[in-house]
């Protein structure tokens, strides 16, 4: 037993660690190359290292307008989904188990509905009321796409959670002790979720926050049509925007993920 060795050996007698380093460098150089290619490309200038971009950018009153803009249709779908999706998810998986092959059939219709037709569907759809008539109601018909975009992502995270937690043994006790279903659903069934939920929210957010066709279409000031308007102005301002949304968001992520892992603990 001593004497066995720890590693496998694949073929041409090669350990296999070595192939799953080796795919794991080649996957990483195809991640972080491009990062690497905008950094410098934004700090490159004929006169060596520069950070003006840098500086002009965040000196930019649209790009806190935007972004905040953004942020702000980020967090209010991720909440209104959250609040479908979870009960939605709870009680098809206590109570009507035969319908999860239709809830999860719906939840991936819109990865296969391409956002500018389903734009143009609201838009013929509620055309001529006051979700067409005002900027007001296009900012309403822009957060109810992006609720609907997100079902995808939220819904999966959720349910994995909740196959990893036994939630009717949960609801079973909680209301052997007296507990109604608003009292399950908020002090049991959400504090178990609760890191599946933010898995769905991490996704939500990035993709929100990279959302061009929709936020566009229904002249909505977001975050990315205002990279691609200063692009096409000056190319070193948009790649410094481009690198910093990107530590924008894994900020954010991070941010939301370490309230995640607190959560957890005190659980």
């Amino acid at each position: 037993m001593g004497g066995e060795s720890t590693g496998k050996v694949g073929k041409l007698g090669i350990p296999t660690r070595f192939w799953a380093w080796l795919w794991l460098g080649i996957a990483a150089v195809y991640l972080f190359l491009p990062l690497v290619a905008m950094v410098w490309a934004s700090i490159r200038s004929p006169t060596g290292i520069r950070l003006d971009a840098y500086g002009e950018v965040l000196r930019a009153p649209r790009f806190l307008e935007t972004f905040g803009f953004s942020t702000q249709a980020a967090i209010i779908t991720i909440l209104i989904s959250a609040a479908l999706v979870v009960p939605t998810a709870y009680w098809v998986d206590l109570k009507l188990p035969r319908l999860r092959p239709l809830v999860e059939f719906l939840t991936v219709v819109p990865l296969v509905i391409p956002p500018l037709l389903m734009t143009f569907g609201l838009i013929r759809l509620f055309n001529n009321t006051p979700l067409t008539n005002s900027n007001q109601g296009l900012y309403i018909m822009m957060l109810g796409a992006y609720v609907i975009i997100s079902f995808p992502f939220m819904y999966r995270a959720v349910d994995a959670g909740m196959q990893a937690v036994n939630l009717r043994v949960l609801t079973e006790a909680a209301q052997s002790l007296g507990a109604s279903w608003i009292t399950v659903l908020t002090q049991v069934v959400v504090p178990n979720l609760l890191v599946a939920i933010l898995n769905g929210s991490f996704v939500t957010f990035a993709m929100i926050l990279g959302e061009f066709t929709i936020s566009s279409l229904l002249n909505q000031p977001a975050f990315s049509p205002y990279m691609l308007d200063l692009s096409s102005r000056r190319g070193d301002q948009a790649t410094a925007l481009g690198v910093i949304s990107i530590a924008l968001t894994w900020g954010s992520i991070s941010l939301l993920q370490l309230v995640g892992r607190k959560q957890t603990f005190k659980g």
